[in-house]
């Protein structure tokens, strides 16, 4: 019998994929998190499946095993370390959720989306949001690329819906497996700007002094071309790389790049007030990646008012438009060049920072976001462009 998915009912739904929440370990996380609690708001009920434990560092990672966040619901998983946890996770999860005769399943990423064939074969409704071809990361092996990509094709094929971050990304999903999918968005607030306290008693930093790099540190955010790059300019301002030991073998390669170079700071993961401080004093902020989803720290740094400069990849291009500074992706002399440029013309700086932050708070909302998201679980294939222009002409 299907299921009553009418605009007038609330909907059961749960979330599966993410690590936990809250949290703010990476943009899946926040994702699940805004979207849960504001779905909550709006008269649904929602069931997110956090994983019991993880291994980050070589430690294993304890959690207080929350039941409810905000009026979401929390299942906790049992999650063991090492390179099956994803499967098990996903799989308990998925049987788990089967029985609870929920609306939709949503899944998140790439490798939980393998177990929506267990979910369908049971008449479950899925929908997929892929953040980014983790298939295509550098840091997987032979098999974790292939279970990746496993998960991507099921998405793709197997869930009622399937949504990704960027043009780039549904144009390659049209490609390779001949199948339209919809384009979704992340989604930012305009956030309070603050004065350089933190930074500065822990780090000596104040404002416009430095060029930030915040986020995950790993090979395909392209660090090894910005370290190279610096180097060779000319300035005393710093380089402040903001992010966790997650990938110690590449952490330790930019360290040794950075040997001899006093400019150059790691300050390892960031949150909170720090991070805030650390956006709304940069001079510049850097995101020179070679593969992306949708970079919450893109959306983050924008709305802090950063002048950004970003690789000439779709997936940050069609985020900033024309309020950032772009190179050529991978490209190292590229990017010392524009890092130069905009040392030496501080009002070329200024000029994006009063602009950045109202351009990407009107286009990014969380609220259209989660109403794209809504309209899909109920059937509506509505791309996250539309729900914007509807917004705007309801304004007029």
């Amino acid at each position: 019998m299907k299921k009553d998915l009418s605009t007038k009912k609330s909907l059961k739904i749960a979330i599966i994929g993410h690590k936990r929440i809250p949290s703010n370990e990476g943009g899946i996380e926040k994702g699940v998190e805004e979207h849960a609690v504001r779905m909550v708001a709006l008269g649904h009920s929602v069931t997110v499946y956090n994983r019991g434990s993880d291994n980050i560092n070589g430690k294993k990672y304890n959690q207080k095993k929350l039941k409810e966040y905000k009026g979401v619901k929390i299942v906790t998983v049992p999650t063991p370390n090492g390179g099956f946890g994803v499967l098990i996770y996903s799989f308990l999860a998925t049987i788990h959720a089967i029985f609870q005769h929920y609306d939709v399943i949503s899944y998140r990423a790439s490798g939980p989306c393998v177990m929506i064939g267990l979910a369908k074969f049971f008449g479950q409704r899925c929908v997929a949001s892929i953040h980014g071809f983790d298939s295509q990361r550098d840091k997987w092996g032979r098999f974790a690329k292939w279970y990746l990509e496993k998960g991507e094709r099921l998405a793709v094929k197997r869930a009622d819906a399937c949504l990704v971050l960027s043009q780039n990304m549904k144009k390659y999903v049209k490609e390779k497996y001949g199948k339209d999918v919809l384009c979704f968005a992340n989604g930012i607030v305009k956030p309070e700007k603050k004065s350089a306290n933190e930074i500065t008693q822990n780090w000596g930093l104040v404002k416009d002094s430095y060029i930030l790099s915040l986020g995950r540190v790993e090979p395909e955010k392209g660090l090894h071309y910005l370290i190279e790059a610096f180097r060779g300019c000319k300035t005393d301002k710093k380089l402040v790389i903001a992010g966790g030991d997650s990938n110690h073998s590449y952490y330790k390669k930019l360290t040794e790049m950075a040997q001899g170079d006093d400019r150059i700071m790691f300050i390892g993961q960031v949150k909170g007030n720090t991070t805030a401080e650390l956006y709304s004093n940069a001079y510049i902020f850097t995101l020179p990646s070679n593969l992306e989803g949708m970079a919450n720290t893109l959306l983050e740094s924008m709305s802090y008012g950063c002048c950004d400069l970003v690789s000439d990849i779709p997936e940050n291009t069609e985020v900033t438009g024309n309020y950032a500074e772009k190179f050529p992706k991978g490209n190292v002399e590229a990017l010392r060049k524009k890092l130069q440029m905009l040392l030496d013309n501080p009002k070329t700086v200024d000029g994006y920072k009063a602009k950045s932050a109202d351009y990407i708070t009107s286009k990014y909302s969380w609220d259209l976001a989660v109403e794209q998201m809504i309209r899909v679980y109920r059937g509506e294939m509505v791309e996250y462009d539309t729900v914007y222009k509807e917004s705007l002409k309801g304004a007029e």
